[in-house]
C-alpha cells in the first residue's frame, strides 16, 4: 500500500471521529440527562481532540506524491 493511500485512510478515520463527536455532543445536549450525558460529552470531546490531531497531521505532513 502506498503512502498516499495510507494517508487517505488515516484522514477518513479522522473525519469519522469528527462526525462521531458531532453526534455525541448533539445526543448529550438534547436527548440524555445526568451522568449518561456527562459520559457522552467526555467521549465526544476525546473524539474531537483525536480527530483534530489526525487531520492536522495529515494536512501538515504535506504532499506524498503519486
Amino acid at each position: 500500500m502506498s503512502q498516499s493511500m495510507l494517508n487517505m485512510y488515516i484522514s477518513f478515520a479522522g473525519m469519522l471521529l469528527l462526525f462521531l463527536a458531532i453526534g455525541l455532543i448533539w445526543l448529550s445536549r438534547n436527548k440524555l440527562n445526568g451522568w449518561l450525558s456527562g459520559i457522552s460529552s467526555i467521549l465526544a470531546y476525546i473524539s474531537l481532540l483525536l480527530g483534530s490531531i489526525i487531520i492536522l497531521y495529515i494536512v501538515f505532513s504535506g504532499p506524498t506524491g503519486g
